[in-house]
């Protein structure tokens, strides 16, 4: 949509020419907080991250097609998060029965690009709003902590949260994820955590982390 503004006078035209240097200035603004924390765009994202660029691309449509397949097939009688890193996928929530868990597992598990799924899906009524809301208080609770733990680095580190049992996924070293486990589990509200994560060598997250290194 193409905006048309005449401003017929110096006081409104001087108004709109603030309002556009604030609204330009919102993204360098952003910059300057840790990405995890603040979701600033894919491209910043893509460069703090250990994954390629191309599988940062591939989780973010493995999570959209896999939520559009189960919407088609189950409507609202279910509440599922899909959360894919490095094209492994994490179920949560709730479904009906047991058939459903497997049939959603089954959908997830034909979408391009999926390499594996772990399915914690619980058989049960759907969550109510409120939990959910707790579950995201969480959530931003542990990643604020690992942002300050300067032995976790938070922004490879992926928080899932549901019925207060935390989950984590990252391509970490065995240091980093007793470390970030620590972080979570001494959460407030956290009643369990999971690790879900995929193990990297010392040697392999530090040319991951290399800034000079060419993106794969």
């Amino acid at each position: 949509m193409t905006n048309r503004l005449t401003p017929s006078s110096g006081a409104p035209r001087r108004r709109l020419l603030l309002g556009l240097v604030a609204a330009a200035a919102i993204p360098l603004l952003q910059g300057c907080f840790p990405v995890v924390a603040t979701g600033v765009g894919a491209g910043a994202a893509m460069v703090a991250d250990r994954r390629s660029s191309g599988t940062y691309v591939e989780d973010e449509a493995i999570e959209w097609k896999s939520g559009g397949r189960i919407s088609e097939f189950f409507g609202s009688n279910t509440h599922v998060n899909v959360t894919s890193f490095n094209r492994n996928v994490l179920l949560t929530g709730e479904v009906p029965n047991d058939n459903t868990r497997a049939e959603v597992e089954r959908l997830v598990a034909g979408v391009p690009n999926v390499k594996g799924i772990v399915n914690e899906l619980v058989v049960g009524p759907t969550s109510a709003l409120t939990a959910r809301g707790n579950d995201t208080l969480i959530t931003s609770n542990v990643k604020a902590r690992m942002i300050d733990a300067n032995s976790v680095p938070a922004h490879n580190i992926k928080v899932v949260t549901e019925a207060n049992v935390v989950y984590l996924l990252g391509l970490v070293t065995r240091t980093e994820a007793d470390a970030a486990a620590e972080v979570a589990r001494t959460s407030q509200g956290v009643r369990k955590v999971v690790r879900v994560f995929e193990y990297i060598s010392d040697d392999e997250a530090r040319r991951l982390d290399n800034p000079t290194g060419a993106k794969r």
